[in-house]
């Protein structure tokens, strides 16, 4: 698809500087800009690059300075990344959409769906399965039995929705990931095997929330597991049973959340963080990838590391863990002085 200037501008409620005829046809990084595209920055680290990008269009801020002349048109928008989401979006939003239901693929008598649904080949629909409008379902899903998946949401291949789930509106639920698998809930008997306690629950994702690759959301015991309006998960995610995620959180790759642990609102959990069960995490949180959260975490708290700490502790305790070989040798040395001293003093 072609667009110019102007039109992304008045797309963008943004203003050209520049050539408003230009036209583009893709987009491109900054740094890697070629004729025909459109780029952005939003980096400051960037600024260097758009002096020398071969991008026809380049989206700012509406309060960017140049230093140097610009081979490139400019559009000024309040938010140059934002603004660069609501362009791929319309740009998805603009391709062929799928519709129908494809053979083979089966669905239960007693399935129910809106309209403009697809179901592509080998999905499988269980009993009393209801579909809202514009959902897609991918080839090789399954969608278990009383499950029920809300407006424009996207199931894609080979992802797996177990029994009595519910999937919001616009959520989106990538390959490979299950949602409602039984919790991890075991009670040792007499002889120290263990016997496995049913899992009774389901688990509950509000709108607008995206689940990655490989992410595994576990029932709960009873009552539900619930992922909040506006959550996004990354891939290979592990989320135990009875968690409790509230509203807009972002939890990045590898994360491990254990069971019947209740998290705020607008919380960052990096990479690899691993979240102990039954603890409850506050509002506006950000924990760094790797960290170990072993105790309950207060609004606004910025931490870090195993076990987790105030981000400005773990910067200077780090900073002292470094110096523990010289010191380690500084003591010894010390050790022996007063070592010959007492010696000395004895004869």
């Amino acid at each position: 698809m072609e667009i110019s200037a102007k039109n992304l501008a008045e797309l963008l409620n943004g203003t050209v500087e520049g050539n408003d005829e230009v036209t583009v046809h893709d987009v491109s990084k900054i740094d890697q800009g070629k004729p025909g595209t459109l780029s952005f920055l939003a980096n400051p680290q960037y600024t260097k690059y758009i002096y020398t990008t071969e991008a026809a269009i380049v989206l700012v801020s509406k309060d960017f300075k140049a230093e140097k002349d610009l081979s490139c048109t400019l559009i000024r928008v309040e938010n140059p990344y934002h603004s660069l989401a609501t362009l791929l979006d319309f740009y998805q939003q603009s391709k062929p959409q799928k519709t129908g239901i494809e053979q083979p693929s089966y669905v239960s008598s007693s399935a129910s769906y809106g309209e403009n649904v697809y179901l592509g080949a080998f999905s499988y629909l269980g009993q009393n399965v209801k579909l809202g409008d514009n959902v897609k379902i991918y080839p090789h899903a399954y969608i278990g039995d009383n499950v029920e998946i809300k407006d424009n949401s996207i199931i894609y291949s080979g992802a797996k929705i177990y029994e009595a789930c519910k999937v919001g509106a616009n959520c989106i639920i990538h390959s490979g990931a299950v949602i409602g698998a039984d919790g991890f809930g075991f009670a040792p008997d007499d002889n120290g095997d263990f016997k496995k306690i049913p899992q009774i629950g389901n688990v509950i994702l509000k709108d607008n929330v995206e689940i990655g690759a490989n992410t595994a959301i576990d029932r709960a015991s009873m009552g539900s597991t619930i992922v909040g309006e506006g959550t996004k998960i990354d891939n290979l995610v592990q989320i135990a049973h009875n968690v409790e995620l509230g509203t807009s959180n972002v939890i990045v790759s590898q994360v491990g959340i254990a069971g019947s642990t209740k998290i705020g609102d607008h919380n960052m959990f990096g990479g690899q963080v691993g979240i102990s069960g039954h603890l409850k995490i506050g509002n506006q949180v950000q924990i760094g990838a790797q960290s170990g959260i072993m105790n309950n975490i207060e609004d606004g708290s910025k931490i870090m590391g195993s076990p987790a700490l105030e981000i400005k502790s773990f910067f200077r305790s780090n900073a002292i863990f470094r110096k523990l070989p010289d010191l380690y040798k500084e003591i010894g040395s010390l050790s022996k002085r007063v070592q010959t001293l007492q010696e000395s003093v004895e004869e």
